[in-house]
């Protein structure tokens, strides 16, 4: 597997708010994942020299032991902390599984049980969507900022998964004792956020934060906005949100605030912006950082 193709699809998937980093190969056709994060998730870890040095002496001892673990682990390059690429220990979902049976404590078996979790869910499903979204015109074929469109990404994420894809709601919702936009009213308050201009960072997010409290769709608002929200950005300040940089439960709480106290939100997001808008990564960590805000 060649350093391009690696490339093609790194994924981020959380156990215990911890990040577990995944690089598809496509010669092989499997995901290659972390041991470093591993090690840190099973040992729980937060200093990076102290996972390696802890890895460094479990690998030695099951090399000792003549373990598959040991020869079966391969090296690709990562991006660590510091921005940079470094070579690191991988291991298949094969690996990762005997990997994880080495350590004898109860955590090992649930992370086993969270890593072994089928696939076959409606969040992963449309996860796969979001991420084959890159690669589709259908991102470049849509008018930005509009209802349609929104609707449009709804569909493209939840459709053949939700019989009310891409349908705008006829029920009122709440949430943690929030009441979204009445559905009577719904029709008009989304005329009126289409018509909210699109000049300015601050315009863009009071935008995006009216659309969160509007809430069109009976699920998946949130996961489709933020798209939304970034393809605005895109089009009109050459920008989009480095969500990595905007923690699960900074968001939530700027969320939930957002419809009395927009300023929270809003700071989160300027402070995130980058102008990495052509990066295949960076549209990849966004997605799966997108993904894990709304895990429970």
């Amino acid at each position: 597997m060649t350093n391009k193709d690696m490339h093609n699809k790194i994924s981020i998937r959380f156990f215990d708010d911890k990040e577990v980093r995944a690089v598809w190969d496509d010669e092989n056709n499997k995901w290659w994942f972390s041991v470093l994060d591993i090690v840190a998730v099973l040992t729980d870890q937060d200093d990076y020299t102290k996972t390696r040095n802890y890895w460094k002496y479990l690998k030695a001892k099951l090399k000792k032991e003549n373990s598959q673990v040991v020869s079966n682990t391969t090296q690709l390059k990562l991006v660590a902390s510091d921005g940079k690429k470094y070579l690191s220990d991988m291991l298949d979902y094969d690996g990762i599984i005997a990997l994880g049976k080495t350590f004898p404590w109860i955590k090992a078996n649930r992370f086993i049980e969270w890593f072994t979790y089928s696939d076959e869910s409606i969040d992963w499903k449309s996860k796969s969507k979001a991420y084959a979204m890159f690669e589709s015109s259908f991102i470049d074929s849509i008018e930005v900022g509009t209802i349609k469109w929104l609707q449009q990404i709804h569909a493209y994420l939840f459709g053949g998964l939700y019989d009310f894809a891409w349908k705008i709601r006829q029920k009122n919702i709440s949430k943690s004792g929030f009441q979204f936009a009445m559905a009577q009213f719904l029709e008009n308050t989304l005329k009126e956020i289409e018509r909210m201009p699109e000049n300015t960072f601050e315009e863009i997010a009071k935008k995006y934060i009216e659309m969160n409290i509007a809430h069109p769709f009976m699920e998946g608002n949130w996961r489709s906005t933020r798209i939304w929200l970034d393809l605005i950005l895109k089009k009109h300040l050459a920008k989009c949100v480095d969500w990595s940089k905007i923690s699960k439960n900074d968001y939530m709480s700027a969320m939930i605030d957002s419809p009395k106290n927009s300023i929270k939100i809003t700071n989160l997001l300027k402070n995130a912006l980058t102008d990495e808008i052509h990066s295949r990564e960076m549209f990849m960590k966004g997605i799966d950082y997108s993904y894990y805000y709304e895990e429970n």
